[in-house]
């Protein structure tokens, strides 16, 4: 049997999808599953955006276009740059591909084989996975439930080697909710400035805060230096199934992801990002009338998990995840959601795979009904409280 490349001994997948497969066949053979287990939302996209997706087609927005993306689209971005961040960053700054993507192109375009990259534990699953399949080193730092699950970035600094390329942050984060502070963010561009090492700020969750307000280190050197943002339109705008993102970042990095993406995937679909266009383009109230929507749901999961025996639950202040500490319960965050699929139908993510640092907690995506967080919190009360 001939062998695989050396490449594919590092490729492991995400979590997430591993449950959702599993989950997806339970409800093949007629199982009710309540399902917490992805990032996504129950919520559908905008109706313009559908809308200007389907007048894209019609207007046979279908032939291959700029691998960097439409400049229409990109112009949008710089504009939503500058009324939400405060700069206006140059055309050529901006490359339009998956948010994912964007952490597997940055990676592989600024980091070798046996290089290291640092972030967060607990820290998004698909950051590991992308290193581990690339050979890059992963440095975790960890955060902690008593300190709001944020970053101390002055704990980054004896971590911090020759070897160091990259510094990945995500605020607010997946899988905590966790909101860095401005003086937090402040201080982490500084840092990354006197060690010249890009950082990149992964902001898909830049919309989906609720305590507090969004900060990017990015203001500092507008993206025209060190730092890359990553964003997209999956969470905010309820477009997953788009598949539509972006990178903003210094120039030369760009044309080199572009480069990467052109030779991987030529093109994102020119009317996927019409469609991107218009939901740039949605009132600011329809935006935050959603967001209220989401934080009243965060607050009846919280309230919900607090009711359960040996379930505790901060309150997280941004993203659209609960991160709640099961300690209490004297099972692992395996056996937990095993435990709670098996025996009440709830598909919930263990917090260990998104690092070490997260045994103990589990991840809950809270972007559902009422009826549903009700019936499925009630299913692990009663699961939890009779066994």
């Amino acid at each position: 049997m001939k062998s695989f490349s050396k490449l594919t001994e590092g490729l492991q997948g995400q979590p997430m999808l591993e449950i959702l497969t599993t989950v997806c066949a339970m409800e093949a053979e007629g199982k009710k599953v309540y399902r917490f287990e992805v990032g996504d939302s129950s919520f559908d996209a905008y109706p313009h955006v559908v809308e200007a997706t389907k007048e894209a087609l019609d207007n046979g927005h279908t032939k291959y276009v700029d691998s960097l993306g439409i400049p229409p689209l990109r112009e949008a971005i710089c504009d939503y740059t500058e009324r939400k961040l405060g700069y206006r960053p140059d055309l050529s700054q901006v490359a339009i591909m998956p948010a994912n993507s964007v952490i597997d192109f940055v990676m592989r375009c600024v980091v070798n084989p046996g290089e290291e990259v640092i972030f967060t534990d607990p820290g998004f699953a698909s950051y590991i996975a992308v290193a581990s399949y690339l050979g890059i080193k992963v440095v975790k730092v960890p955060i902690w439930e008593k300190n709001e699950f944020r970053l101390n970035p002055d704990d980054l600094l004896p971590l911090i080697t020759d070897k160091t390329r990259l510094i990945i942050i995500t605020s607010p984060a997946n899988p905590t909710g966790g909101v860095m502070t401005e003086k937090e963010m402040l201080r982490l561009a500084e840092i990354v400035r006197e060690k010249d090492i890009y950082l990149l700020s992964d902001e898909i969750y830049a919309e989906n805060i609720y305590d507090c307000k969004h900060f990017s280190p990015s203001v500092i050197d507008q993206c025209r230096e060190r730092t890359i943002i990553l964003n997209g339109f999956s969470k905010a705008h309820a477009m997953s199934g788009w598949r539509l993102g972006y990178a903003i970042g210094p120039v030369d990095l760009i044309a080199k992801m572009g480069q990467m993406f052109e030779t991987v995937y030529t093109c994102v679909p020119p009317f996927i990002q019409y469609a991107g266009i218009s939901a740039l383009s949605t009132p600011e109230e329809m935006v935050r009338e959603r967001i209220n929507q989401y934080k009243n749901l965060r607050d009846l999961m919280v309230e919900k998990l607090n009711e359960i025996p040996g379930v505790t639950c901060n309150v997280p202040k941004g993203a659209i995840y609960a991160f709640p500490n099961i300690t209490g319960t004297g099972m692992s965050s395996k056996e937990f959601a095993k435990f709670v699929l098996e025996k009440a139908g709830v598909a919930v993510v263990p917090g260990s795979c998104f690092g070490d640092n997260g045994e103990g907690y589990v991840r809950i995506c809270y972007a559902r009904s009422e009826d549903i967080i009700e019936e499925a919190c009630a299913a692990m009360k009663a699961a939890l409280t009779n066994r």
